[in-house]
């Protein structure tokens, strides 16, 4: 058996879903794959994330769909919007055509985490509605589940992200809140375990 080879790629505005992609390449790396990050192109002018007060983009390669066919399992980082896909996210998954006609992404591995401005922003509604496009994909979700971070996941003390789904965060509405330790630590756990999860597989 073979190390799988894992490809982290996320969205971020505001830098919280980089935080939280950090976090799960921490936690692959505490079971001995060390994943690649990458970002999905950016699909909006430069006047309006201006506008949005937007920091400068972080260093990270961009990806295409051809690039992550190339890896056996993916860990997605979405912020909510609407509860669902934010345009930068779907713009990407509208260009993978080539790979649903050839089942290029069929029966490879894949986690999410994700973020919203807040409670009932929708962290849970993005999950499921990934789901359709992974399955249209032949993609395997590999969920978090209790098990992994049960004190955390049932922790009611202090307001956090995450759920069985996936890690998560709050980031305000204006985006001034950043990911908390508990969030931070919740996702390195998320990569931990899904590392552990798919290195069970024989690739």
């Amino acid at each position: 058996m073979s190390t799988p080879k894992v490809a982290i790629v996320f969205y971020s505005m505001y830098g919280h879903i980089q935080k939280l992609a950090e976090a799960e390449q921490a936690g692959l790396k505490k079971v001995g794959i060390n994943a690649d990050l990458f970002q999905v192109p950016e699909t909006l002018p430069e006047e309006v994330l201006t506008k949005m007060h937007a920091p400068p983009k972080s260093t990270y390669p961009t990806i295409d769909p051809a690039t992550l066919e190339t890896y056996d399992a993916f860990l997605l980082g979405i912020p909510t919007r609407y509860g669902s896909f934010p345009a930068q996210w779907k713009a990407f998954w509208d260009a993978t055509g080539k790979q649903w006609a050839t089942g290029g992404f069929w029966g490879k591995y894949a986690g999410l985490f994700v973020s919203s401005a807040g409670l009932g922003g929708g962290q849970e509604s993005t999950s499921i509605a990934a789901m359709s496009t992974l399955a249209h994909h032949g993609i395997i979700y590999v969920p978090l589940g209790y098990k992994p971070a049960f004190p955390i996941l049932t922790n009611v003390s202090e307001v956090r992200g995450g759920s069985p789904w996936g890690a998560g965060t709050f980031a305000a509405s204006d985006g001034s809140r950043q990911p908390s330790a508990l969030e931070i630590e919740l996702a390195t756990i998320h990569g931990e375990s899904f590392g552990t999860a798919i290195k069970k597989v024989a690739f």
